[in-house]
């Protein structure tokens, strides 16, 4: 029997488990919008590789029909904003995880209450590079900075000359000594 083909854009999870099946490839990091708009302005997403892995599997229960799991490792790099200077930082980022998929969403909002393990909903056209984005969304840093941000340029600019004149309250102030003393 030939091996199905698998699409990453409708993935069949239940089938690709079943096969004990593999995926993987490269999307440009613009594809991913959600992403890609957390990118530092001056830096934006370009053709940078987010680079994913996917692979499904059946684990056989006793007295209970198999469960289906999809592992997905998913790993990039972007330049966020660092919000202690504002500059670029470059951050690699990276995400693993399991999914186990269930007969329907109310049975899987049960299970995830109650689980260390991400429970879904199963479906016949999972969006891989959804789920890819969404991981790697996650593992961002919540507050990206730089270890030791760069030093602050020098001011291309002169400060301006300190004159001579007097200060414009200094008359207030000399108005204000002569109360005092009369």
């Amino acid at each position: 029997m030939k091996p199905r083909v698998f699409d990453a854009a409708r993935l069949d999870v239940a089938a690709f488990a079943e096969q004990a099946a593999r995926l993987e490839g490269q999307w440009p990091l613009h594809s991913l919008e959600r992403l890609a708009a957390s990118a530092h302005p001056d830096r934006p997403a370009g053709d940078t590789p987010v680079t994913w892995q996917a692979r499904g599997e059946q684990r056989g229960l006793r007295l209970a029909p198999p469960q289906v799991w999809l592992h997905l490792a998913a790993q990039t790099r972007i330049d966020l904003v660092c919000q202690r200077c504002l500059q670029p930082l470059a951050v690699d980022v990276a995400g693993e995880r399991s999914f186990l998929f269930v007969a329907d969403e109310d049975l899987a909002a049960e299970l995830d209450a109650d689980c260390e393990d991400d429970v879904l909903a199963l479906t016949r056209s999972l969006d891989v590079k959804e789920l890819v984005e969404d991981e790697l969304l996650l593992s961002l840093p919540l507050v990206p900075r730089h270890a030791s941000c760069p030093l602050p340029q020098a001011p291309t600019e002169e400060p301006p000359a300190v004159d001579d004149e007097p200060h414009p309250f200094a008359a207030l102030a000399a108005l204000k000594g002569r109360q005092r003393k009369g």
